[in-house]
């Protein structure tokens, strides 16, 4: 059923620069939460519009996993302490919720509900306490006795977005029965895919094997937060995101093609040169209009969501574009919405401007984002070595340090260095119980256009970009594998304006560096290769990760002479605005001049 298996948390440490901000992240955002606060409106059946009770599931769906990475056991006891006290707040009906009787299954009560289930699960997963279990089940089939089959109200008709928000309860329905076996939550399963895809539905199914865009699937409502908006991004992908775990359970071939489908329109439609997109939450073609400020733009809430589809897609369909697309996505969005001590998550990132943390939601402190946003940080460790019976395959190449069980029960451990992407020169360290015969994949990733592979100083041929390398052979203690990757500087242009590019990360100017109008417009030479120069006292200076210069002709910049070369600074776009304030206004996409011509080495 599935191409790869994910790595265990607690077989896959992190030791470059994502493991530095995962560790800052562990420490000042999921244990500094004030946990019991995000318990605290289930005590009260008083809502009738917002989203409360998201708050708490989505705490757990990054606490857990951090518990199976760490080990940290006061984060265990949050964990423990939270879950009975949310369960605590069940009614003798199996409710867990802030709704009054007489407003459940309208606002976002289907949707905290979902969140509430996963977070229960999560907690039985560690603790088989069956108390939690117990507490999923009963929250669950009141859902079934409200929603199910027979039942007056069709799911698809409540909440938000076309019913999207309350259809994606069929993800934690599908995990329920996956853990218990019981049969009415499969049926229930299968009548939210009926309701979405009957005539009151939004059709998910039918629209992405008919090839029927995401930015075009439902005219504009007339009121944006909604029912009649069908274009959020988030919902959608949480619904596909639950069907993509009904086919792994039942095998149904066109939940796969239909997800994967989608997933290559949003690739093709809607994702930006940083791995994000969406404007006000919503799919609007967004990659043909990234050079344009747009409202709201790329949404933590829809970065995370977009990292959980495509490495779920990875491990389904060993398709190496997911790979792809995770790694584009973790080194500029996901990392761009962190502040610089990962005490919090911005709201929005845009590719110019500033960002910050935005409000806070629901007369609380914490958003939706700064919930949502530690998610994407425990995907990582699982994704970057995947396994099956007989291969390992590489899609991150972060320094880390990861352990697989192959086939006949070969243990094998890889240890990556190299402080990627930093540097372009990667070592891979092969450590297997015993010599054996197995493959290794390696991913080779589109943008580097020529990439040398070695093994034990012996060069290998066929090393093609945008696929695995794949090497199968007789692996023993001592095998060392050596990547070197194209990191010369890559020109991107799109409606007459131009990015730079560095092996993943995308670049950015910002106003730390005082080196001019970061609006200028800038010229490209187009009869040589652009150069860019480390420059890591600019960076230590300007408090980035990494800092560029390059010769760059800026026409609107009354400092220099016009027309005349200058050094203009970049940095990754992830670090670029991460003042929050005004102090670091910065820019992706720059102007193209009017007398440059673009030769063929900008693409």
């Amino acid at each position: 059923m599935s191409a790869f298996t994910l790595t265990p948390l607690n077989a896959t440490k992190l030791d470059g620069y994502l493991g530095d901000k995962l560790a800052l992240c562990l420490e000042r955002r999921i244990k500094a939460e004030d946990v019991d606060g995000l318990v605290e409106p289930f005590r009260h059946r008083e809502e009738r519009n917002l989203w409360h009770t998201e708050f708490w599931g989505k705490w757990m769906l990054a606490a857990v996993p951090a518990y199976e990475y760490s080990g940290d056991k006061a984060l265990y006891e949050q964990i423990r302490s939270s879950s009975l006290a949310m369960m605590a707040t069940q009614s003798a009906d199996g409710y867990i919720g802030n709704y009054p009787d007489d407003g459940r299954l309208k606002g976002w009560d289907i949707w905290g509900r979902k969140y509430t289930l996963l977070g229960l699960m999560g907690y039985y997963d560690l603790s088989k306490d069956p108390q939690a279990l117990q507490a999923a089940c009963r929250l669950a089939d009141l859902c079934i006795k409200e929603l199910g089959p027979g039942a007056e109200v069709n799911i698809a008709k409540t909440g938000m977005h076309h019913g999207m928000a309350s259809c994606s309860i069929l993800e934690p329905i599908v995990r329920l029965y996956r853990r218990t076996r019981e049969e009415r939550y499969l049926e229930m399963a299968r009548h939210i895919i009926a309701c979405i895809e009957g005539p009151d539905g939004p059709q998910l199914i039918k629209k992405g094997l008919a090839g029927v865009p995401v930015g075009e699937r439902f005219p504009l409502p007339e009121k944006w937060w909604s029912w009649y908006n069908g274009q959020k991004s988030y919902e959608m992908m949480s619904c596909y995101q639950g069907m993509l775990e009904m086919y792994e359970e039942l095998g149904e071939e066109r939940l796969l093609r239909a997800c994967d489908l989608v997933a290559k329109d949003i690739i093709a439609t809607e994702i930006n040169i940083a791995g994000s997109g969406a404007s006000c939450e919503c799919w609007y073609y967004g990659k043909k209009w990234q050079t344009e400020p747009a409202m709201h733009m790329q949404e933590t809430c829809v970065t995370v969501t977009w990292m959980k589809f495509c490495q779920t897609l990875l491990r389904l369909t060993g398709d190496v574009t997911y790979a792809e697309e995770l790694e584009k996505t973790t080194y500029n969005a996901f990392l761009a919405s962190l502040n610089p001590d990962v005490s919090s998550f911005s709201k929005y990132c845009p590719l110019e401007g500033i960002r910050g943390a935005g409000v806070g939601q629901c007369g609380m402190t914490i958003n939706c984002c700064i919930a949502n946003g530690p998610r994407g940080f425990f995907m990582l460790p699982e994704a970057a070595v995947m396994s099956n019976a007989g291969e390992l395959a590489v899609n991150l190449y972060e320094d880390l340090q990861a352990q697989a069980t192959l086939k006949d029960g070969l243990d094998v451990a890889l240890a990556i260095s190299g402080n990627y992407p930093a540097n372009n020169r990667v070592c891979i360290a092969v450590t297997p119980s015993a010599k054996a015969t197995w493959s290794l994949l390696l991913r080779i990733p589109a943008w580097s256009a020529v990439t040398s592979v070695t093994i034990n100083g012996a060069a290998l041929d066929g090393v093609n970009a945008g696929s695995y390398c794949r090497i199968e052979r007789a692996w023993q203690v001592g095998d060392v594998v050596e990547l070197v990757f194209d990191f010369s500087c890559r020109v991107a242009e799109l409606n007459r304006c131009l990015a730079l590019q560095r092996g993943p990360l995308v670049l950015a100017r910002d106003a730390r560096f005082n080196d001019g109008d970061i609006d200028a417009a800038v010229l490209v030479p187009g009869d040589q290769r652009l150069e860019l120069a480390t420059t890591a006292d600019a960076a230590t200076a300007a408090g980035v990760w990494q800092a560029f210069t390059t010769k760059l002709v800026n026409d609107l910049n009354a400092e220099g002479p016009a027309g005349g070369p200058q050094q203009i600074h970049f940095c990754d776009y992830a670090s670029a605005g991460n003042t929050w304030t005004a102090a670091s206004r910065y820019r992706v996409w720059l102007r193209k001049g009017l007398r440059v011509t673009i030769g063929e080495h900008l693409r």
